[in-house]
């Protein structure tokens, strides 16, 4: 499917990491054609002038759609969501009650799963050169992070295959980039979830995400 912008496609910047595997999937998810800015984080990719240019934050994943630049994974989705599915292929609905739960399970996701907890942990193990080690507080983080999976896996108990129900949405992409974030650091996390996150993994979309989110190989004689 070829996007109707003007003849201009679709350029999404970033992979390689959690966050940029979202938008990825989502495109992935809807068939859509674009364009790939294999750049990374703390590389020096993102302060580049041309990138600075884009969005003065200098963060990945952005997507550009003619004359939009738009940032943030979760914006990433509901706008290519509401630009260009179907009714029956949408990732945020588009009822006013349904489209309100997914956007809640959304919101939650990205401010109590990533932001408060999971960014912790990577800030203080994997960037403590950056932000300092603390052990103590990645700990506080995993632990905060079984707290707010409660509500996950309440939700999940009832059988149903997606947090929506039988419609698989946005809030599936973030939960599932969440629960794999977290199965690499270690988090403990109930059967329920690990079972929802193999379910949704197992999507043909995913693959052909991951395959895009990839990192470019080093070059040859360039320092590992």
């Amino acid at each position: 499917m070829t996007p109707e912008n003007s003849g201009r496609p679709l350029v999404l910047w970033g992979v390689g990491t959690s966050r940029t595997i979202r938008p990825h999937w989502a495109l992935a998810e809807l068939g859509l054609d674009y364009e790939t800015r294999p750049i990374l984080p703390r590389t020096g990719e993102t302060k580049t002038p041309e990138f600075t240019a884009l969005t003065a934050r200098q963060k990945i994943p952005l997507l550009e759609d003619g004359d939009l630049k738009l940032t943030e994974s979760a914006a990433i989705m509901t706008y290519l969501s509401d630009r260009y599915a179907t009714d029956a292929t949408a990732l945020v609905p588009r009822t006013p009650k349904d489209r309100a739960r997914c956007l809640e399970w959304c919101f939650f996701i990205v401010s109590e799963l990533d932001a408060t907890s999971l960014y912790v942990i990577r800030r203080h193990r994997d960037l403590a050169k950056a932000y300092g080690d603390a052990p103590a507080v990645c700990d506080a983080a995993s632990t905060y992070f079984g707290q707010q999976m409660r509500s996950v896996e309440r939700a999940l108990g009832d059988g149903r295959a997606y947090l929506m129900g039988d419609h698989f949405t946005a809030a599936d992409i973030l939960m599932s980039s969440c629960l794999s974030w977290a199965g690499r650091y270690g988090v403990p996390m109930a059967t329920t979830a690990r079972d929802y996150n193999a379910r949704v993994t197992a999507r043909p979309a995913f693959a052909l995400a991951t395959a895009r989110n990839a990192p470019p190989a080093p070059s040859l004689g360039a320092t590992p």
